[in-house]
C-alpha cells in the first residue's frame, strides 16, 4: 500500500527516519510482509530541502492538492495518508477533499474539537479544553509569532545557530513525554539532526510561514466520512477525548491509545507508531491475488 507521510513543525522528514525502514520492509524488523508500504515522505513547502515559495497562498488546502498531484505523478492509483501536527492538518484536509484513490488516513494528531464547546463536559473533555488553553497560552509563543511575524523571527534565527537550536529544542522539551528534559524522550543526535536541517537549509522563516498562511486555523476540524484511523498519545497537547473523535470521524476504523509518547510520535515512539499505522490501515488493503 502506498503511504504518504506528512511532517509538521518543527518536525521535518528527519522525524520519519526511524519509521521508514519498518514500514517499507516489515520482515527485516520482525513484522509481516503483508504489512509493507511504499512510503512517500515529502517536505512541506519551505521546509528543509523543499523549495522556498516566493509568493503567498501555500495554505494546507494548496499543499493537499499538491500532494494529490504528487501521488498521481508517481503513478499510485490507490494510497493512504498519515500525519501529525501540521502533517495531520494536511492529512485531514486530504480526507475532506477525498481525492480519487485516497483509501483512508491515519492521524496521531486529531483536529476534532467541536466548533462550539458544550457547557457540560466530561472529565476527559474538560482535560482537552484545559490542554487547548495551555497549547495556545504558555506553549503558544512560537505559534503566535510565526502566525503574525514569521519573517521578523526568521531573520533572528537565520543569524544565530544557538537561537535556532533553542527555538526548536523548546518544542521538544515542552511537548514530548519526558521527565523534565527533552533528552528523556529523544536522542540528542536525533534532535541535532532535526535542528541542523533547519539551520543548514536556512529554512527558519520559510518553514514558519505555514503558521502565517493558516493563521485562521483552529483545532476544530471538518467531519470526515472516509475511513479514519486514530492513535492518541498520552502526553500530546491537547489530548482529545474519545467522544469528540467518534463524533468527528464517521467511519472510524481504529482508535488506539498508546501507553506512552507525546506530540512527536514518530521520533519518540517509532515502534508504537509503526504498529498503530499497520493496525489502523490494515482493513483498507486489497486482498492479495494468488499466483497459480
Amino acid at each position: 500500500m502506498p503511504l504518504l507521510l506528512t511532517h509538521g513543525w518543527p518536525g521535518s522528514i528527519v522525524e520519519f527516519m526511524q519509521v521508514i525502514g519498518p514500514l517499507t520492509d516489515p520482515v527485516a524488523h520482525g513484522g509481516d510482509a503483508a504489512d509493507a508500504f511504499h512510503v512517500v515522505a515529502p517536505a512541506l513547502p519551505g521546509s528543509g530541502f523543499s523549495g522556498k515559495p516566493t509568493g503567498t497562498g501555500w495554505d494546507v488546502t494548496r499543499v493537499a492538492h499538491a500532494w494529490v498531484e504528487l501521488m498521481t505523478r508517481l503513478g499510485y492509483e490507490e494510497w493512504a495518508a498519515q500525519g501529525g501536527d501540521w502533517g495531520a492538518v494536511v492529512t485531514t484536509t486530504l480526507g475532506a477533499l477525498r481525492p480519487a484513490g485516497l483509501l483512508g488516513i491515519h492521524l496521531n494528531t486529531q483536529y476534532a474539537f467541536p466548533a462550539q464547546i458544550p457547557d457540560e463536559l466530561s472529565d476527559d473533555e474538560r482535560r482537552a479544553v484545559a490542554g487547548l488553553a495551555r497549547y495556545g497560552g504558555e506553549l503558544g509563543g512560537s505559534n503566535h509569532l510565526q502566525g503574525t511575524r514569521p519573517q521578523t523571527v526568521g531573520f533572528a534565527l537565520a543569524d544565530s545557530p544557538v537561537g535556532q537550536a533553542a527555538w526548536i529544542y523548546e518544542k521538544f522539551q515542552s511537548k514530548t513525554d519526558n521527565d523534565g528534559l527533552a533528552e528523556d524522550a529523544l536522542d540528542v543526535d536525533t534532535m541535532l539532526d532535526a535542528i541542523s536541517l533547519h539551520w543548514f537549509t536556512n529554512s527558519a522563516a520559510s518553514s514558519a510561514r505555514i503558521y502565517w498562511e493558516n493563521r485562521a486555523a483552529t483545532m476544530a476540524g471538518p467531519r470526515l466520512e472516509l475511513p479514519v484511523a486514530v492513535t492518541v498519545f498520552p502526553r500530546d497537547v491537547p489530548r482529545l477525548p474519545r467522544s469528540w473523535i467518534q463524533d468527528t470521524y464517521a467511519d472510524l476504523v481504529h482508535l488506539g491509545e498508546a501507553p506512552r509518547g507525546g506530540h512527536f510520535a514518530a521520533m519518540e515512539q517509532p515502534g508504537i507508531l509503526v504498529e498503530e499505522i499497520r493496525t489502523g490501515l490494515r482493513s483498507l488493503r486489497r486482498p492479495a491475488l494468488g499466483v497459480s
